[in-house]
């Protein structure tokens, strides 16, 4: 599969230390027009964030976008809850999944498309024990003193 190079990429560094993603879908959201301009200046964290079903719609939660620095009184609130947008086959399959025990729904990418629009990328993911986040770290660093090794 092809790496596409978006304008935008917040990444979510915590989600694939604290868990493992068994399944990704790019969702669309509903945004305001100040969150939208703060996201283009790249003023949005994920690291908090996590989605939910509220009324058989999925909502992502805790997700900061910063203020618009020329939002005036027109400007959102930091942290409100925000609506995903996907089809009703992936939400289906999605909720039956996150209803299963030890699986949760995480975002883990906030880009903008090619034709402008902010999308939202999340994974269905397991948690996973101190042991696994051990050996993480172990072939993290493994990996980064064989190249280190193969640069000299």
């Amino acid at each position: 599969m092809k790496e596409e190079k978006h304008l935008v990429d917040i990444k979510n560094k915590r989600a694939t230390f604290e868990y493992f993603l068994v399944q990704t879908f790019t969702a669309g959201l509903v945004l305001y027009g100040t969150e939208i301009k703060a996201i283009r200046e790249g003023k949005a964290n994920l690291s908090d964030a996590y989605c939910l079903f509220n009324n058989e719609e999925l909502w992502v939660e805790q997700m900061h976008i910063a203020e618009y620095r020329f939002g005036s009184y027109y400007n959102h609130d930091v942290k409100r809850s925000r609506k995903l947008l996907l089809n009703r086959n992936e939400l289906r399959k999605l909720k039956a999944k996150s209803n299963e025990k030890g699986f949760t729904i995480i975002p883990t990418l906030l880009f903008i498309d090619q034709r402008g629009f902010a999308k939202l990328e999340i994974a269905l993911a397991k948690g996973k024990h101190a042991y696994d986040k051990r050996e993480t770290i172990k072939e993290r660093d493994n990996k980064r003193d064989l190249d280190r090794l193969m640069r000299y």
